[in-house]
């Protein structure tokens, strides 16, 4: 208790002396630094933030040192989320290196490989996205028809891959190829890394009803991947690909599901619910005046908390070495679909104010709030439908029979 007590104090002082000061009260995961060579920071300061974490290793604080993690306890990394938390500051370094690539590297890459991409990682130097989906292959994954080819120390890609987050932002990727056409369909897979920086490789953005376009398709046409990315053997990809969707799961649950208001696209209403019906609905002696929707409200409240220490006591399981299991399913499911109760919730509080595209009549925040509705439709379709995580819920919680 001691020695984190201490820890605490070191960490305090440090990040009130040399936090920027223009991030305080920028938090939230939507002000995270994605890293990468083609993203702009979301902050002018972001960057700089990164780096100076990074140093001490605390942008992966439990990850080992010799990858460029700090090598601290899941009690620690606790702490650093508390101390950034009370400056109201964001988290140093985010995206799908550190939520997903990174932890199945250190997990299934050999040591040249945790050498060569881990540390970039935590240094926020490059930012990845991930090739899985296609056309034909979305719930049923497995049914993937991007092929690979080997031509000595270097695998030949081409297919499409679809709903790629951020694929024109990023600088690699992490994809699944077929490298067995014979084998059956899940033994046929190969997981591998791929630089998106070359002529074979194609990304375009696909626009949503949001007006947004987080999400891409991406074509290979013989584009080149190195022999020695290929992650835990040829033909082994299905394992890895597994684990990988368990730490997706996770982070997309804790995303749209066990996140505190923030504001930014992906995270719900700036304010308190509770706040927030107060301005338009109005209020009675400090209480929401409409009991119906105040009733709403408390419910919408207990559920989210409840949610929060249940991904938090999971959070701790990981840091002390758990691998994601089915349970992320449950998360998943839960967190996408606490999502979109909370933004029908806050379209009902802001009644008319909520249906404004452009114009005048509606406040940058409520234009927002629409396009941040629409935007949610899609969370139990991303990462796997709900349907096919309650399939896998049947099978390895339940054992149900076929």
């Amino acid at each position: 208790m001691t020695d984190l007590t201490a820890f605490r104090d070191e960490l305090r002082a440090f990040l009130e002396a040399h936090a920027p000061a223009g991030l305080r009260g920028a938090s939230g995961m939507d002000m995270g630094y994605w890293g990468g060579r083609k993203s702009a920071p979301p902050h002018p300061d972001s960057k700089r933030f990164c780096e100076m974490m990074a140093e001490r290793g605390l942008t992966a604080p439990t990850w080992p040192k010799e990858y460029g993690g700090g090598g601290l306890e899941p009690e620690a990394a606790k702490v650093i989320e508390q101390e950034l938390a009370r400056l109201r500051l964001p988290p140093p370094l985010t995206g799908f290196g550190l939520t997903m690539i990174g932890p199945t590297l250190l997990q299934f890459g050999t040591e040249e490989q945790k050498r060569e991409h881990i540390p970039r990682i935590v240094r926020g130097e490059i930012r990845w996205c991930q090739g899985y989906s296609e056309p034909n292959a979305g719930s049923d994954l497995a049914s993937l028809q991007t092929a690979a080819r080997v031509e000595g120390d270097e695998m030949i890609i081409n297919g499409q891959k679809i709903w790629t987050s951020y694929g024109d932002q990023a600088d690699w990727m992490f994809l699944l190829v077929r490298t067995d056409g014979s084998a059956k369909k899940q033994q046929g897979i190969t997981f591998v890394l791929i630089d998106m920086d070359q002529p074979g490789v194609e990304v375009r953005p696909i626009k949503l009803i949001s007006g947004a376009s987080p999400f891409c398709e991406t074509f290979f046409t013989d584009a080149r991947a190195r022999m020695k990315d290929v992650i835990a053997g040829m033909n082994n990809g299905w394992t890895v690909a597994k684990a990988l969707l368990g730490h997706e799961r996770n982070m997309i649950a804790g995303v749209f599901g066990g996140s505190a208001p923030r504001g930014g696209a992906r995270s719900g209403p700036k304010y308190p619910l509770a706040e927030l019906a107060r301005r338009y609905v109005g209020d009675v002696g400090g209480h929401v005046a409409d009991p119906v929707l105040r009733d709403r409200v408390a419910q919408m409240s207990m559920d989210q908390a409840c949610f929060l220490l249940t991904m938090q006591r999971n959070a701790d399981s990981m840091k002390a070495g758990h691998r994601p299991g089915p349970e992320s399913s449950i998360f998943k499911i839960y967190g996408t679909e606490l999502n979109q109760r909370r933004e029908e919730l806050t379209l009902s509080i802001r009644g008319p104010q909520c249906l404004g595209w452009e114009g005048e009549g509606f406040s940058g925040e409520e234009l927002e709030q629409t396009r941040t509705w629409l935007r949610s439709r899609g969370n139990t379709i991303e990462g796997g439908t709900s349907e096919v995580q309650l399939n896998i819920i049947a099978k390895r919680v339940l054992e149900l029979p076929d």
